[in-house]
C-alpha cells in the first residue's frame, strides 16, 4: 500500500504527530510505502501583508495541488485546518482520511492567531476548511471528546469516525537520578523546595491564571514551593497579579527548551499541574507521567480520559482545590508513590505502533472491503 502523510506548516505538535504515525506505520507495516509531504514553511508570525498572501498561495494552491498530483492509495491530512485539500481530493475519487485533534476553535476563537491569515477572512476560511472533514472517506479523533465535538459541530456522521489517541515519544522517560541532580544543580534548586510545573501554550483555555491563585494560596500556607513554567511566557496581565501578590520570587519562565531539556524539566518536577478547560488531548499528561512525574488535571473535556485513575482530578476554575492537590502529594509519601506507579503503567498504554495499527486497519478496510 502506498499511503501519502500530508503534514500543514511547520508546527511542533503537528510535526510531532506526523513524526510519530510515520514511525509507527513503518513498524506495523513495513513492506508500505510511506509518503512523507509538507508545504514550503513560512515565518508564520510576520505580520507581512504580502507575505500572508504567499503563505495563502502555499497552503491553498500550491500544496494542494502537489498532493493531489500524487499517486496513492490513502492520503491522510494530519489536520483538520487542511482538511480543505480534501475538496481537491474529492474531485479526483482519492480515498482521504483525516485527523481531528480538536476542534477548540469553535470554543475559543481567540485560538485563531499567528497562522497563514487575513484577519478579516481567517476564521470563514478555517470553518471552510474545516468543513472539508465531512466529505472525506473517514476521520480519526483523538479522543472521544473529539469524536463527540465532530459529531456535533460538523454533523459527521459516528460511523465514519474512529478514536486513535495520541502517544507519548520513547524520549519522555525517568532519568538516571545522577543527570536530575546535575541539571537541579545548574538550576540552584532545593530539594526542600516543591517544583510545581506547567508545560505549553498561554490561551485563556490553558488557565494560567488559576494556577497562579492557586501558587498564592500555597504561599499564605507558607509551603516551600516553586512554580516552573515552559511555553508561552506570562501575559501581562498575569505579570501584574504576580507582582501585586508577590509571587516573582516563586516563579522560573524556561522559555521553549529543546526536547531533551524538557524532559529534564518534567524529570526534575515534582508535580505538573494541567488546569486547561478544553483540551482535544492532552499530551503534556502523557509526558509527564512517562517521566515519573504525578499530575494534577482538570475533571472536564478530554482530561479524564487521557489521565484515568493516574492523576489528581480536579475542577479547574477551582485554586483552592488545585492547591489541596498539591497539599496532599506533598504530605503523604506513599500516595505520591503511588500516582507516579500508576502514571508510568498509563503511559505505556499509549504508543504510535498501538496508534498506527489502528490507522492502518482503516486504511485496509477503506480499500478492501
Amino acid at each position: 500500500m502506498r499511503v501519502v502523510i500530508v503534514r500543514t506548516m511547520q508546527e511542533f505538535s503537528m510535526d510531532v504527530y506526523a513524526d510519530g504515525i510515520i514511525s509507527g506505520l513503518k513498524t506495523v507495516r513495513p513492506d508500505w510505502e510511506i509518503v512523507d509531504l509538507a508545504p514550503r514553511n513560512f515565518d508564520r508570525t510576520s505580520s507581512s501583508f504580502f507575505l500572508r498572501v504567499i503563505k495563502y498561495y502555499e497552503r491553498f494552491w500550491r500544496f494542494p495541488r502537489l498532493v493531489k498530483q500524487q499517486s496513492a492509495d490513502v492520503f491522510h491530512i494530519i489536520e483538520p485546518a487542511e482538511a480543505h485539500i480534501v475538496y481537491w481530493l474529492q474531485n479526483a475519487a482519492k480515498t482521504v482520511v483525516v485527523t481531528c485533534h480538536d476542534l477548540i476553535n469553535f470554543y475559543y476563537s481567540g485560538n485563531l492567531q499567528g497562522s497563514v491569515q487575513l484577519p478579516f477572512v481567517s476564521k470563514n476560511v478555517w470553518l471552510l476548511a474545516v468543513k472539508g472533514m465531512k466529505y472525506a472517506n473517514h476521520i480519526f479523533a483523538v479522543s472521544c471528546v473529539t469524536a463527540k465535538d465532530t459529531t456535533q459541530l460538523l454533523n459527521i456522521e459516528p460511523a465514519k469516525i474512529s478514536v486513535t489517541p495520541n502517544a507519548v515519544e520513547p524520549i519522555f522517560r525517568p532519568l538516571p537520578q545522577s543527570e536530575i541532580s546535575s541539571f537541579c544543580q545548574k538550576q540552584g534548586s532545593d530539594s526542600k523546595i516543591t517544583y510545581l510545573l506547567n508545560v505549553g501554550a498561554n490561551h485563556p483555555r490553558k488557565n494560567i491564571f488559576t494556577i497562579l491563585e492557586s501558587l498564592n494560596i500555597l504561599k499564605q500556607k507558607e509551603l516551600s514551593i516553586k512554580f516552573w513554567k515552559v511555553g508561552a511566557d506570562f501575559t501581562d496581565e498575569q505579570k501584574q497579579y504576580i507582582q501585586n501578590h508577590q509571587l516573582e520570587n516563586y516563579i522560573t519562565y524556561f522559555g521553549k527548551p529543546d526536547k531533551n531539556t524538557l524532559v529534564q524539566i518534567y524529570n526534575a518536577a515534582d508535580i505538573l499541574i494541567a488546569p486547561s478547560l478544553h483540551e482535544g488531548f492532552g499530551i503534556t499528561i502523557l509526558e509527564a507521567m512517562a517521566c515519573g512525574t504525578p499530575v494534577i488535571t482538570s475533571n472536564t473535556s478530554a482530561m479524564p480520559e487521557v489521565a484515568g485513575d493516574a492523576a489528581i482530578l480536579i475542577n479547574p476554575k477551582d485554586p483552592q482545590a488545585i492547591s489541596e492537590a498539591v497539599l496532599r502529594l506533598h504530605n503523604d509519601p506513599i500516595y505520591y508513590q503511588e500516582l507516579v506507579d500508576k502514571g508510568l503503567s498509563r503511559a505505556k498504554l499509549f504508543t504510535w505502533e498501538k496508534t498506527a495499527e489502528k490507522l492502518a486497519e482503516i486504511y485496509e478496510k477503506l480499500l478492501y472491503y
